[in-house]
């Protein structure tokens, strides 16, 4: 998808310069959220590979309810610090953002993320301004292929979660925390 953002020049300069050259003593995380991650039962049980046929599984399946995947990709260190919630308003990016800020006390924070309303609510700068060891820099309109962190999305989707079989929201999140803590 093309970028009609006026500043994408800027922006990009910006995020990529963070990745090649941060500042010093600092640490750069990827921010970003990953909504109604859905925790699903399949119907029936998938029947397993047999000489001449392929696995089969079942189309049908249970939904029982979702989670909302924050994560912060260090950058340089590739570790992920994480929480899961049930929605993803200010409230719940501005407790996600003073975990991550307390995993580096006394540290210079320069985050990733995109342009999402929730990222620049007045709660949230006002907490910023408070805290101006933490600096947030926003990735151009359409430009999520610039956050690290989506990359980690990928990988998490198709190793943990897209094949799982969750009987419940906390089964699903327990993958997810697994995943991460391996």
């Amino acid at each position: 998808m093309f970028s009609t953002d006026p500043q994408l020049e800027g922006k990009i300069r910006d995020v990529v310069g963070l990745y090649l050259h941060p500042p010093e003593k600092a640490v750069v995380v990827c921010v970003d959220e990953k909504p109604q991650i859905q925790a699903l039962e399949g119907s029936a049980p998938t029947l397993t590979i047999r000489p001449g046929r392929p696995e089969a599984a079942s189309f049908d399946y249970v939904r029982h309810g979702t989670t909302t995947l924050f994560a912060a990709l260090e950058v340089a260190a590739g570790r992920v610090t994480d929480a899961c919630t049930q929605r993803h308003r200010h409230q719940e990016f501005l407790a996600f953002l003073k975990q991550v800020a307390a995993v580096y006390p006394r540290r210079e924070l320069h985050v990733v993320c995109d342009n999402l309303a929730t990222h620049k609510h007045p709660a949230v700068r006002a907490w910023l301004e408070r805290h101006p060891r933490v600096r947030l820099h926003f990735t151009p309109t359409s430009g999520s292929w610039l956050n690290l962190v989506e990359a980690f999305f990928l990988i998490i989707t198709w190793q943990a979660l897209g094949r799982g079989n969750f009987p419940a929201v906390a089964d699903l999140i327990a993958a997810i925390e697994r995943f991460i803590g391996a």
